[in-house]
């Protein structure tokens, strides 16, 4: 079947104004997402190689719209900054809330926002966090973009802490509205999370989860984190002997929704003895690897070289990762030291496409 290119990646037409701290004017993040429930001890993490990371999730509780922390976690959130700082005394964290289904109806009252505006701001201090990140906010038909601005204005009157949003992707030929101006004024960055373009629970067809898809239009990106993922998914493929990208599939793979860190997938390839080996693709820029019926794509060490390329190419403010705890003993963290492959990434400059 023939696989659609679409557009995908979040371009936002913001330029923020970094204007509080040093804190709030990095010369080139580096970032990461720990998780809370991640098998990845705090003290392993190696954060000199970071500038930013991320401790997710905090919650907004339904009835309050309190931030709250899960009682299985908060002893990982009240170490968190202390830890990290072992290793890196300039590393700069900041606590993510998971904003979910819930988010809607909180920014509509004036009253749910400054519930969560208060102890929001009240958990980070009180762990130690220098910042929060908003996660997991998607505009849809039923956000009040006035008052998603209204919230943010109200975030950044009660506090300087630094302010982040995460973002998802675009949805193929879907608009998204955000309130600019208001996004302008507050906060201090924007992490996109470009991927999960493609699911093996939801399309029946192989896809390139997070392929380095862009503009050829680019817009004051300098205030713009590109995601890095550091898992995959897997397909079962209908017919083994179709494998590329596009190719029929029935579902996912190897676990009950396909998704699998990049470690696991590693291990994976290996098991299968001497000559296995994942592939590089260089119009999508990302890896796969394909055995019997099935069918794994991913961010090998060569994409994630490519796409830091790319980010620092164009002009972007970093990256952050996705999360740590599926990195194999920092390798993929690492590639940004490695040489791109240069000859993909001319390629994608010069026609402001993959192709």
């Amino acid at each position: 079947m023939a696989y659609k290119i679409v557009t995908l990646f979040l371009l936002l037409t913001l330029s923020l104004p970094l204007n509080l701290q040093c804190t709030r004017s990095p010369n080139w993040i580096r970032g990461g997402y720990w998780h809370a429930h991640s098998e990845l001890p705090i003290a392993e993490i190696h954060s000199a190689l970071f500038s930013h990371l991320m401790c997710a999730f905090a919650f907004i509780n339904s009835s309050t719209y309190n931030i709250f922390i899960n009682s299985t976690s908060e002893q990982f959130f009240v170490i968190f900054t202390n830890t990290v700082k072992h290793r890196n005394p300039s590393v700069v964290t900041l606590l993510s809330i998971w904003g979910g289904a819930i988010f809607s109806s909180m920014i509509n009252q004036s009253s749910n926002r400054k519930s969560f505006i208060k102890s929001s701001v009240e958990m980070a201090r009180f762990n130690g966090f220098h910042g929060l990140d908003l996660h997991g906010v998607l505009p849809d038909k039923g956000t009040n973009i006035t008052k998603l601005g209204t919230l943010f204005d109200e975030w950044r009157a009660e506090s300087q802490l630094l302010l982040v949003m995460t973002s998802h992707h675009l949805p193929a030929l879907e608009s998204v509205s955000y309130p600019l101006d208001s996004m302008q004024r507050n906060l201090d960055w924007i992490h996109v999370l470009n991927f999960d373009y493609y699911l093996p629970t939801r399309d029946n067809f192989t896809g390139a989860h997070s392929a380095l898809y862009s503009s050829s239009r680019w817009f004051n990106t300098n205030d713009t984190v590109l995601g890095l993922p550091y898992h995959g998914y897997a397909w079962t493929l209908v017919n083994p002997d179709e494998n590329p990208v596009g190719s029929p599939a029935t579902g996912p793979a190897i676990t009950i929704d396909g998704s699998v860190g990049f470690k696991f997938i590693k291990g994976f390839i290996r098991d299968y003895g001497y000559g296995a080996a994942s592939v590089y693709n260089h119009s999508y820029v990302m890896n796969f690897f394909s055995a019997k019926t099935t069918w794994v794509n991913f961010d090998g060490v060569e994409t994630i070289r490519s796409k830091v390329s790319f980010a620092k190419e164009k002009g972007l403010l970093g990256y952050h990762a996705f999360q740590l705890s599926n990195d194999d003993k920092w390798e993929l963290y690492s590639a940004e030291k490695q040489p791109a492959d240069v000859g993909n990434y001319r390629e994608i400059r010069s026609s402001g496409h993959a192709v």
